[in-house]
């Protein structure tokens, strides 16, 4: 997906290129600027203007797509400067659009600042009206500058836990394990848990029989099994795996607490690994993981 979108963005830059070579270049071959004399009477706009005006557009266009097309190198990056790549490109294109419409109307003639200082109190009053909006650009700037997380960091918020995968001035894009992206506002992002921030551990319990020997069992898994274990999975448990104890006498068998350093984003492989290697050691060791049993007598 992000290949295809820096595709697109470099065809869209090239095409840029190559329509404003081509119009200079018709523009200067014949004399566009200086034969619109006549043609410019029969317009209220004349045709100076006009092409004045879509130069001025062509080319904040060709350098913004410049700009994001070389920012698109840097978004694909994690930590602070995906972050950084991502911020730039949003306020790129906010602010393409805004050159773009006052170098616009400064062609046509307009005082651009006359209508900025006019309609100063009006948009004051626009932006009570627009309060959740100016609660996002505000947060986003708070976000951007208090480096809480960036861009890469897996962030838990409002019970959806996922990876950060864009932020924006307005909002910020969040990818879960599933490959769905939730769009949540600025302002929303409340009581934020950065789970990247320390190291993760990733817990799993394995219940065993009450016949068994827990000394022999404890040596056992200490000597050989969990090293064993880590040895064949070093790129996913970055400590040892340690054999916390008993954490419960059930029902049916003594349930046994393994817990193991992982990256967060491994959290969940490294619990499903435990449960497999483990599973396959008792095995092995001939012994007895219990499970729910009915005894049914009938007279």
């Amino acid at each position: 997906m992000e290949k295809q979108t820096e595709k697109n963005n470099l065809k869209t830059t090239l095409v840029s290129v190559v329509l404003l070579i081509v119009l200079g270049f018709l523009a200067k071959q014949f004399g566009v600027m200086e034969t619109v004399g006549d043609i410019s009477e029969l317009f209220t706009l004349s045709v100076d203007t006009i092409v004045k005006m879509m130069l001025a557009v062509l080319l904040v266009v060709v350098v913004s797509n410049l700009i994001i097309f070389i920012l698109s190198f840097f978004r694909t990056q994690k930590g602070r400067k995906g972050t950084l790549a991502t911020v730039i490109t949003s306020l790129v294109k906010y602010g393409a659009t805004l050159l773009g419409a006052c170098w616009a109307l400064a062609i046509l003639g307009v005082n651009v600042s006359t209508i900025f200082a006019s309609v100063g109190v009006l948009a004051l009053i626009l932006g009570f009206g627009a309060e959740s909006l100016i609660a996002d650009l505000v947060t986003g700037i708070f976000i951007l500058f208090e480096n809480q997380y960036n861009v890469g960091d897996i962030i838990e918020v409002g019970g959806f836990r996922g990876e950060v995968a864009e932020i924006g001035i307005r909002t910020m894009s969040v990818k879960d394990g599933g490959g769905n992206i939730k769009i949540i506002n600025n302002s929303d992002m409340k009581n934020v848990i950065n789970r990247s921030e320390r190291q993760s551990v990733s817990v799993t319990d394995v219940s065993v029989s009450y016949d068994t020997d827990l000394v022999a069992l404890e040596k056992k898994l200490l000597e050989e099994i969990l090293p064993q274990i880590k040895e064949r999975h070093d790129d996913i448990f970055i400590g040892d795996i340690n054999f916390v104890g008993v954490e419960q006498l059930a029902d049916s068998g003594i349930v046994l607490r393994f817990s193991a350093p992982v990256e967060e984003v491994d959290i969940f492989n490294g619990k499903r690994i435990l449960n497999k290697e483990l599973k396959i050691a008792f095995d092995k060791e001939k012994i007895n993981i219990p499970y729910p049993q009915m005894d049914i007598h009938t007279k």
